[in-house]
């Protein structure tokens, strides 16, 4: 009995150790599904940071997995979770900080569906920095820009519907702004700068909700525009006739376009009196037309008494009536310059000399007159070089009578190629040295004052106080400066 029970514990003792072998799994813990790898493990870290709002944690895990790991399959993912963070964040700092993170991630990863939602955040993020039309409005032109790239980049992404609707509110408020500048322009009535900028507004943003008041502004500035010709009497009557047709063609074309794109606004009435005026004959809208016009206006939204009362104390801009629908443009047309609007000038009309067309030649002073020959460098002074100012500081001195109890100049031998003075027969006395102009030599006349002839040539030579005789001359030492005598003889 007790053999029997010996063997049953033996063979049952075999039958486990079999099954034990044969179900054993001989795998990598590694690669076991329950087991997590390193690079999993601090991505996981870093969701989690992400998560609960700690976003400095968050980066520096996610940079430990890019620098450590640079071959993981979360590279791609965290270099995004990176960029996340800082837009999660807010804050013009971290939004700065988020677009560069997601500009890399567009260079290094440009064919990853991801890309384009990096595009569309990098978008928004100018988009929430966006300001009233009346302010600074580069982050408008920004979000213009991004989102425009962003459709014309990835086509068939998801995320295009969001963003030509984000671009039809920026496109709203970039034309707000256009259109209050060609407004402020019509008013002080520079006419040209107004066409100029209605004409290109209405050319780049045909949904802006005001596009039939700013081309019925452009029809008014062409309008002034014929008045002014009309009252331009310096124009003969066939160049009048040239500028109104014009002009009366450009603004019945501005009219045109507020009946046929616009027929449902509030200015189609206005513009179809304009035409009978302008005795130029009125378009019918046709039925898509209507319905397309029709169906823009009804997309937008109007804010109550109290929204509008609040828009006054926001710093954001409203976009409540921005279209819905219609096709944001793409491409911007070429605007149109000021200088390119036709002006009735009488320059113009005058091939652009006007009625006066002579001609002046303006001189140097000392310079000789263009029909005049050059004086020759040995000829002597003219009677008149000392009339015109311009000969007045090189005018020679007039000669000196011959009195012997004057000192007259010593002249050196007369030179081929310089001039020749008159001097008198005695010439072996010496002129004295110039006198300085802020002295005053006691007894005598002011520096200046006595010229070789003798004469005054200064108004203080001619004064009461003068005693000195006349053939008095101030000798050549300066004598000592004392007291009063210091002061300028002004």
């Amino acid at each position: 009995m007790s053999r029997r029970i010996a063997v049953v514990a033996l063979l049952a003792g075999l039958a486990l150790t079999t099954a034990c072998a044969t179900n054993k799994k001989a795998t990598n813990p590694l690669a076991d599904v329950s087991s997590k790898q390193p690079d999993k493990v601090l991505f996981d870290r870093a969701m989690d940071a992400l998560k609960h709002n700690r976003y400095d944690l968050a980066r520096l895990t996610l940079e430990t997995l890019i620098n450590t790991y640079p071959d993981s399959e979360f590279i791609a993912r965290a270099k995004l979770a990176v960029a996340d963070s800082w837009y999660d964040e807010g804050g013009s700092t971290a939004l700065a900080q988020a677009e560069i993170q997601y500009k890399d991630f567009i260079t290094f990863f440009p064919n990853m569906p991801e890309a384009a939602e990096a595009q569309l955040k990098i978008a928004n993020i100018h988009y929430q920095e966006m300001e009233k039309p009346d302010r600074d409005y580069t982050h408008a032109m920004r979000a213009e820009e991004e989102y425009r790239q962003l459709i014309m980049q990835w086509p068939d992404s998801k995320l295009i519907p969001e963003a030509k609707q984000h671009l039809r509110e920026v496109q709203e408020v970039i034309a707000e702004r256009e259109f209050g500048v060609g407004r402020f322009y019509y008013l002080r009535e520079s006419y040209p700068a107004a066409i100029a900028r209605l004409q290109s507004l209405v050319d780049k943003y045909p949904l802006y909700s005001k596009a039939d008041e700013a081309l019925f502004l452009l029809g008014q500035s062409y309008e002034s525009e014929i008045a002014l010709v009309h009252n331009n009497h310096k124009l003969n009557e066939a160049t009048k006739s040239a500028f109104i047709q014009a002009f009366t063609k450009q603004a019945t074309e501005a009219y045109d376009r507020i009946i046929t794109r616009y027929p449902v606004m509030e200015r189609a009435d206005s513009a179809k009196a304009r035409l009978e005026a302008l005795h130029q004959p009125v378009p019918k809208p046709t039925k898509a037309e209507v319905a397309q016009n029709k169906a823009e206006e009804d997309s937008r939204k109007e804010d109550n008494a109290l929204a509008k009362v609040m828009r006054a104390f926001a710093k954001h801009p409203n976009v409540a009536e921005a279209a819905k629908v219609g096709e944001p443009t793409l491409v911007d047309p070429t605007p149109m310059s000021p200088s390119s609007v036709m002006q009735p000038t009488p320059r113009t009309a005058s091939g652009g000399l006007g009625d006066d067309k002579s001609v002046t030649i303006e001189t140097v002073s000392g310079a000789p007159a263009p029909n005049e020959s050059t004086p020759r460098s040995d000829a002597p002074p003219s009677a008149d070089a000392g009339a015109s100012p311009g000969n007045a500081a090189n005018a020679t001195a007039p000669a000196a009578p011959a009195d012997a109890n004057e000192l007259q100049p010593n002249v050196a031998p007369p030179d081929a190629n310089e001039l020749k003075p008159t001097v008198p027969a005695d010439g072996n006395q010496a002129l004295p040295p110039p006198q300085q102009v802020n002295e005053i030599q006691g007894g005598s006349h002011p520096a200046g004052a006595v010229t070789a002839a003798g004469t005054g040539t200064g108004s203080a030579s001619s004064t009461a106080d003068d005693t000195a005789d006349d053939s008095t001359v101030a000798s050549s030492k300066h004598k000592k400066k004392k007291g009063i005598h210091k002061i300028v003889p002004f």
